[in-house]
């Protein structure tokens, strides 16, 4: 089966292919002998029903700093495409939310991964409260005597924006850190949106686990075991990969998360595992297949595409 694909992502001079799981994808599709198609999301047009974005074939190289070959640059019909990968980062605002929208005219005919209006419905911090029994104890708002009884509550917390990734503006705060009121007031200027306070785990000091799912299924994990001086795991500000297997308790969240990402159409997903703790689930452009192969565990990127080339038949 050979596949006209798709790839709306950030610019790909500027990407790190060793830890990259959009590069990871891409290079997979083409030593299956798919057709790959790289443009960025802001050339996207929406006319009338019809999609085009303007960008180019792309031949791939897993090779550090001569990683790509553009072709000449194209104005094409995604609609015309089999599958879209749509794989740019967060932050997941308006922007990111009106994208998946010119994308809904042209899923499920062109395959969209993971399903645009999916993605739109599932915020990853929020998503994930929809199974608020795996989770530490977590509120969203913005009211300030809320999140100072919540502090009360639980002592030492975490505080961060609703809608940031990679671990922008997370802050850990101790039971009496006396910048409480400071940094309310800060995040409350800076967000229009509620933000989140989350009970702060300190089993987050032996990892922070990304596991994988495909297709609802259980495809790998690696661990981010954080950097002495930080609480964030977060492998860009020094988190540490390491191998990893599941708990007995990971395999119990994995199938009660499984079912309800292959009913929504969510091929891909990453969701975040702190102790015995769901925190997040990762929907929008999740990480961790380099990682993962790189440890020796499974090929993911070769099961992203088994399972797209399976609902394409």
């Amino acid at each position: 089966m050979k596949l006209r694909v798709a790839v709306q992502m950030d610019p790909i001079e500027s990407i790190d292919i060793a830890g990259d799981s959009t590069f990871a994808i891409m290079l997979a599709a083409q030593s299956r002998g798919h057709e790959l198609f790289y443009y960025p999301p802001k050339t996207l047009v929406l006319n009338g029903r019809t999609l085009f974005a303007t960008g180019h074939p792309i031949t791939l190289r897993d090779e550090k700093g001569g990683h790509f070959t553009l072709g000449k640059e194209e104005r094409v019909d995604l609609g015309s495409f089999d599958v879209v990968h749509m794989r740019q980062d967060p932050p997941f605002d308006m922007n990111y939310i009106t994208i998946t929208h010119m994308l809904d005219q042209i899923h499920p005919k062109t395959l969209v991964v993971n399903d645009p209006k999916e993605v739109r419905n599932a915020p990853e911090k929020l998503y994930v409260m929809e199974f608020a029994d795996l989770m530490p104890p977590t509120i969203i708002t913005r009211d300030p005597r809320e999140l100072l009884a919540f502090r009360k509550e639980h002592g030492e917390i975490i505080l961060k924006p609703l809608y940031s990734n990679g671990g922008a503006g997370v802050f850990r705060l101790a039971g009496e850190d006396q910048n409480f009121g400071s940094l309310v007031e800060l995040f409350t200027q800076s967000f229009r949106e509620p933000f989140i306070a989350q009970r702060y785990l300190p089993e987050v000091r032996k990892g922070d686990k990304r596991i994988i799912l495909v297709d609802g299924g259980f495809a790998g994990a690696i661990n981010r075991v954080p950097a002495a001086n930080e609480h964030r795991s977060n492998m860009h500000v020094g988190g540490r990969p390491e191998p990893t297997e599941l708990t007995e308790r990971e395999r119990e969240i994995c199938a009660r998360l499984g079912p309800d990402f292959k009913k929504r159409g969510l091929i891909f997903v990453g969701i975040d595992v702190i102790g015995d703790y769901l925190t997040e689930i990762n929907v929008t452009s999740p990480t961790g297949i380099r990682q993962v192969k790189k440890f020796g565990g499974a090929d993911i990127a070769a099961l992203i595409w088994d399972a797209i080339e399976r609902k394409r038949r």
